[in-house]
């Protein structure tokens, strides 16, 4: 069965490029992004790999650990990632997975169990399905998942941008809006009622019953 959102996301251990991880152990008390690849020495993923690693710092700074993984063994990351830091000019520090028994793509339901138990042989048209992206929180919980085509590279800005916003919903009563980037205004959630809503946001621009507007916490 596919992962949903609040599902806890599955624990494994692993050999990555900066040893051996115990998945949940390796999040700790924080946030974190598992992205996957269909094959290693590929052309979209090298750039995307390589955005990652400039995108690093930004991550870091939201408490956010970021990790790959492809369905290929450790020594072929790291034979890729000097071609990702050619392309890129960007050196990746953070682990990759090597996962050349695709147990950890099965896992996450990236691959059918009839996938059979090698990356040997595979093309990258039969990993395909192995370009998702999942965030995780604290609490060991999907928090958002999205699976991309192979020609399309991924925006991992938004990533950023929809991390921002659940840690700001989770620590307070706020939804954001369509297109929402920080500091912007947020929405007052229905559970709040109108006296209590004023008691801690303030003053509020309520253009329909439901909808309520109010300054992002914090700013």
């Amino acid at each position: 069965m596919a992962l949903r959102i609040n599902d806890e996301a599955p624990d494994f251990t692993a050999e990555t490029t900066a040893g051996q991880i115990d998945f949940h152990d390796w999040i700790g008390d924080g946030w974190a992004v598992l992205f996957s690849h269909p094959k290693d020495f590929t052309p979209v993923c090298t750039t995307e790999l390589g955005y990652m690693a400039g995108l690093a710092p930004e991550f870091a700074k939201r408490n956010t650990k970021i990790i790959g993984i492809s369905v290929d063994p450790v020594e072929n990351h790291q034979k890729w990632k000097q071609d990702i830091s050619d392309v890129t000019g960007h050196q990746v520090d953070y682990p990759l997975i090597g996962d050349p028994e695709l147990k950890v793509a099965k896992l996450y339901d990236m691959l059918p169990a009839d996938a059979g138990d090698t990356s040997e042989g595979r093309t990258p048209a039969d990993n395909a399905t192995v370009r998702s992206v999942f965030v995780i929180g604290p609490d060991k919980k999907v928090k958002l998942s999205l699976t991309y085509p192979m020609t399309t590279g991924r925006n991992f800005d938004e990533i950023l941008r929809v991390i921002d916003s659940m840690q700001l919903t989770a620590n307070h009563q706020v939804a954001t809006p369509a297109q929402w980037q920080m500091g912007d205004k947020v929405i007052i959630t229905p559970a709040v009622p109108d006296d209590e809503a004023r008691e801690r946001f303030g003053d509020f621009d309520q253009p329909k019953p439901y909808l309520r507007y109010t300054d992002q916490p914090g700013t």
